[in-house]
């Protein structure tokens, strides 16, 4: 069965923080573990949020948001015995055609320690456009990095 994207819904929540704990102990992200992790996987002005699943299992997660005229990728992360399958570029892929639905140019920022997601803005075609230091990044990350979505 193919890898499905769907709307999150509230029973994947708990699997969702689940995996979340799993990939900030593997990658550090988020640099900063959230006070509470469900609230934090629905961030404020979401378009929606949604989970990939593979035969039937959430195997990742993904939210987009909007301000004015932009939406920004959040919330993105696979579970990590699940990498390599392509799963975080097909996330990628829905939030471009979301964005592009609702007529919004696409971005997302990424903390500079998340170097395998970096890697994957950058095969994928995204364009880096900003770095601003941080100082909420402890000894694990220095900066945010902004991305623009690849042109359709």
């Amino acid at each position: 069965m193919p890898p499905t994207i769907r709307p999150r819904t509230t029973h994947d929540l708990i699997t969702c923080v689940t995996l979340l704990r799993h990939v900030h102990e593997a990658s550090g992200y988020p640099v900063n573990w959230p006070a509470d992790p469900q609230l934090w996987l629905t961030p404020p002005n979401a378009l929606s949020c949604w989970v990939i699943t593979v035969n039937n299992e959430v195997a990742g997660h993904l939210a987009v948001t909007q301000t004015d005229s932009a939406a920004l990728v959040e919330r993105l992360f696979v579970d990590p015995q699940q990498t390599g399958q392509g799963l975080g570029r097909k996330l990628l892929d829905h939030a471009r055609r979301t964005a592009a639905e609702h007529h919004l140019d696409l971005t997302l920022e990424v903390a500079d320690n998340c170097t395998a997601a970096i890697a994957l803005y950058r095969r994928a075609g995204w364009r880096e456009t900003a770095r601003t230091p941080i100082d909420w990044g402890g000894d694990q990350a220095s900066a945010v990095i902004s991305f623009s979505a690849p042109s359709s």
